[in-house]
């Protein structure tokens, strides 16, 4: 998901096959995911139940390199390969509380990375759209959300700063790479009423910010420090100018 890269506390950090072995380490992964939960989630300040509860069944495993499933459920990103990681359980929960998101909504992610932030989703809205600029991570999300049934999210290869205009504007919407500013396109693609999260900044100052559109007009404010990978691609044109 271009998530965050490791980074030291208190920095909170952001941005895929069957389980190996038998029943033993199923029962295994699922002590781990009910661990994860309590311990670095709701045992944090994530209160929204739906959200605990998307957390708590969709098993992250499946969306780490196998070599990495040991870890899956630890407190910290992990390497998906192309330079990228899965985000820190804890973010992903922080974030998808934020958008405050309905069974009725249609969300748009900005950075697919391993498909797992829009699996979480894809249980809490009507419909995920989801960007990889990535080309790899954007097929291997695509086939991974399919497998396992995740049949309401919508993955596309391409550059996340212009949106997903055909089918905007979006109820919510999650970037998981940090732009030095926040993209025009995307502000535009926020219905009225609508939340975003997104991280801002240059690696070693970012911080992630909560938007809503009121009355056409963007009220935004900081909400955690945090360290993302950069957004790439037509981002990189706007890096000069950080006026948000």
């Amino acid at each position: 998901m271009n998530p965050a890269i490791s980074m030291a506390i208190p920095l909170f950090l952001g941005s895929a096959a069957c389980q190996r072995g038998g029943a033993k380490d199923t029962i295994d992964f699922v002590s781990a995911r009910e661990g994860m939960v309590k311990t670095q989630i709701a045992g944090r300040d994530v209160r929204d139940p739906r959200v605990l509860e998307a957390m708590r069944t969709v098993p992250r495993h499946e969306f780490v390199p196998e070599e990495l499933r040991d870890s899956a459920y630890s407190d910290r990103p992990l390497s998906i390969g192309h330079g990228q990681t899965i985000s820190q359980p804890y973010i992903v929960a922080f974030m998808t509380e934020h958008l405050v998101p309905k069974p009725t909504d249609r969300v748009l992610e900005v950075g697919t990375g391993s498909g797992y932030q829009a699996a979480v989703l894809a249980k809490l809205v009507k419909e995920a759209y989801s960007i990889e600029i990535v080309e790899a991570l954007a097929k291997r999300a695509t086939a991974d959300l399919r497998r396992f049934g995740f049949n309401n999210v919508h993955v596309r290869h391409g550059d996340g700063y212009q949106g997903w205009p055909e089918v905007a504007p979006f109820d919510a919407i999650i970037v998981t790479c940090a732009p030095a500013k926040i993209p025009q396109p995307l502000q535009q693609q926020l219905k009225e009423g609508g939340r975003m999260v997104i991280p801002v900044g240059d690696l070693g100052a970012q911080k992630l910010y909560l938007l809503e559109k009121r009355d056409g007009v963007m009220e935004q404010r900081a909400i955690l420090p945090v360290a993302f990978v950069p957004m790439t691609g037509e981002a990189e044109h706007h890096s000069h100018n950080k006026d948000r």
